[in-house]
Parts: C-alpha cells; sequence; structure tokens
C-alpha cells in the first residue's frame, strides 16, 4: 500500500509542473499607482489604477492578453482670476479637477511564466482604446480666461467660468509596454511597471482665437503605473 502511494504520489509531483506549463488561460488582476509623465504631470498629479485582465496562453512562453484598465489622477488645485464682468477687476478663485481613463487593451505577454519557476520574468505590450475624462469644478461665478489642453479647455478671451466646468471626454489610441516580475507556481504574485501613451486630439480655441505662444495644443498624454497584482 506505501509504495501505491509513493508511486501515486510521484506521479502527482511530476504531473504538476507539466500542468502549469500547458496552463491554457491565465487571469490576473491587480491595484497600484500612476504616474502622468511630461506636460500632463502639470495638470495632474499622481493617482491611482486597478487591471483585470485574461490571457490565453498559445506557448509555455507567449499569451494574448485581453486586459481593462482604470486609472484616476486628481489635478493641482489652480487659482483663476475671476471678474463679475468681462474685463472688469477680479478676485483670485479656486478650480479643481480630475481625470480618469478607462483602458481597453489587447497585448502580448511573453516570458517564463509558465515553465515552473519560482520567480519569472515577463514583458508585455500591446494597443489599446483609451477613454479619458476629465471633471472640472469651482465654486467661482463670473468671468475668466483660462487654457490648460490637458483638461479640454482653452478660453484666452473671457468667458463665462461655467464655460470651462463640468465633464469632458475622449476616445483615443494608444500603446503601452513594460515587464514584471512574478513569484510562485499555480498563484503568483507580480509586480508590474508599464509606459502608456495615447494620441489625443488638439484643442483649438473657439471663434479661431490665437494661443498665446508656447501655449501646447496637443493632448497627447504617457503615463507610468506600478501595478501589484494576483495571476492564477
Amino acid at each position: 500500500m506505501r509504495k501505491l502511494l509513493a508511486a501515486v504520489f510521484g506521479i502527482f509531483l511530476a504531473a504538476a509542473p507539466a500542468g502549469a506549463q500547458d496552463k491554457p488561460v491565465d487571469v490576473n488582476f491587480g491595484f497600484g499607482w500612476t504616474f502622468p509623465q511630461g506636460e500632463v504631470a502639470d495638470s495632474f498629479d499622481s493617482g491611482w489604477n486597478g487591471n483585470f485582465g485574461v490571457t490565453f496562453n498559445i506557448s509555455p512562453s507567449v499569451g494574448l492578453q485581453a486586459e481593462y484598465m482604470y486609472q484616476r489622477m486628481n489635478g493641482p488645485e489652480k487659482t483663476i482670476i475671476v471678474s463679475p464682468v468681462p474685463g472688469g477687476p477680479g478676485s483670485a478663485q479656486l478650480l479643481e479637477s480630475n481625470q480618469q481613463a478607462h483602458a481597453f487593451l489587447g497585448n502580448v505577454v511573453f516570458g517564463n511564466l509558465h515553465q515552473g519557476k519560482a520567480v519569472s520574468a515577463y514583458g508585455i505590450t500591446g494597443l489599446g482604446l483609451y477613454h479619458r475624462t476629465v471633471q472640472i469644478t469651482s465654486p467661482a461665478v463670473g468671468f475668466t480666461t483660462f487654457c490648460d489642453p490637458y483638461w479640454y479647455v482653452c478660453y484666452p478671451v473671457a468667458v463665462s467660468v461655467d464655460n470651462i466646468l463640468g465633464d469632458r471626454s475622449s476616445d483615443d489610441f494608444g500603446i503601452n509596454f513594460g515587464g514584471g516580475i512574478a513569484f510562485g507556481h499555480e498563484a503568483k504574485f507580480y509586480i508590474e511597471a508599464r509606459y502608456h501613451y495615447v494620441w489625443g486630439p488638439k484643442i483649438t480655441p473657439p471663434n479661431n482665437i490665437p494661443l498665446p505662444t508656447g501655449t501646447p495644443t496637443s493632448t497627447n498624454a504617457s503615463y507610468f503605473p506600478l501595478t501589484f497584482g494576483v495571476r492564477f
């Protein structure tokens, strides 16, 4: 009986790595921090992210991933001069903002995640559709000038503050690439860093009003999320 149990146990141990290598589907989810890069970092502070993905492994070293990622970044408080009438004397008032990004990604995952190692490394790259929403609020009432393409707003001449407030969104294509380290066998804890670049629309002032010299009009943006998660 002991010999039989030992034989069964040995077969189980021998089959376990093969099963790990032949795993057809992975599921992953994680949370972490997002760091805006370049000019967009002037409009938004670091925030947080969460993701959920399903990877279809076409070989022990290559998989195709469908992933959803959410990112939220609050904007730094900005002060604008608001006057009761256009061109009149004004007072400093507060603007607050946040950006939320919903990313729907198709990625290639490659590495040694399914080669039976306790510590494995992988790379990831792909394309995606990014739905970015900016929300702007303020207690101010009156007229002001304000231009920030990353808030999807540009009024170089005095307009009602109500023209600036509200929700604005854009659907844009982007790319992402990076990599991670995973720890474990069947269920893996991972740390992942990626760079995202999104091509956005250009913001044109209303009524063909020229922009001040040096003011950017592009909403192209880059983000660097650092994510901690579980893959199983």
